[in-house]
């Protein structure tokens, strides 16, 4: 596993060993190359928020391509370790905040942490099969995280289903890669201000 693109490119990152048993299930370095390709230009100068980061590739991949700082939340001590170090890794710890908590409480604690204008790029990895996408999802739409343009991409089984609109969200692809599903969503209101 390693960052693909950007200042950090080739960077090898720690993997999850077998203490973490199915607490992490990395995305895959051809799924994030892709992703990354259709994202594109919304990268450079984003704000990004990693949930459910796991080893927090997915932010780490951000930063390197030129995100201007990155909010890596998981729910476990041992996961956390593993994202701080390599956020340190990648030389990225001045742009980087990396925070433990239980997602399935809800994101409430965000209102403390977030941007100004909110976040504009944000990855949504929670454990296939599980409720907490869509419940992120919801949490998301609903509150005021999201800068207007922002995109948000949910990660879960390929065969999952997502609603097409979601409030102020809009799915605008769909992606497949191997196992893995990707949802990317717009937040309506760019529409709007363009």
């Amino acid at each position: 596993m390693r960052i693909i693109s950007g200042s950090a490119r080739g960077r090898k990152l720690l993997a999850p060993g077998p203490r973490f048993g199915d607490l992490i299930r990395p995305t895959s370095d051809r799924a994030r190359e892709a992703i990354f390709s259709i994202l594109a230009a919304k990268v450079a100068g984003a704000r990004v928020l990693d949930l459910f980061a796991g080893t927090g590739a997915l932010g780490l991949e951000a930063l390197s391509r030129g995100a201007i700082l990155a909010v890596f939340v998981d729910a476990q001590r041992s996961v956390i370790e593993l994202i701080e170090r390599n956020v340190a890794l990648c030389g990225f710890t001045d742009r980087a905040m990396v925070l433990q908590r239980d997602l399935a409480k809800g994101l409430a604690f965000l209102a403390a942490k977030q941007p100004a204008h909110g976040f504009d790029l944000v990855f949504l990895d929670p454990p296939y099969g599980s409720t907490l996408a869509l419940r992120g999802l919801e949490c998301l739409a609903a509150g005021t995280f999201l800068a207007a343009k922002a995109v948000v991409v949910l990660e879960d089984a390929a065969e999952a289903q997502y609603p097409q609109t979601l409030g102020p969200l809009t799915c605008f692809d769909r992606r497949r890669y191997g196992e893995a599903g990707f949802w990317l969503y717009h937040h309506l209101e760019a529409e709007s201000n363009d």
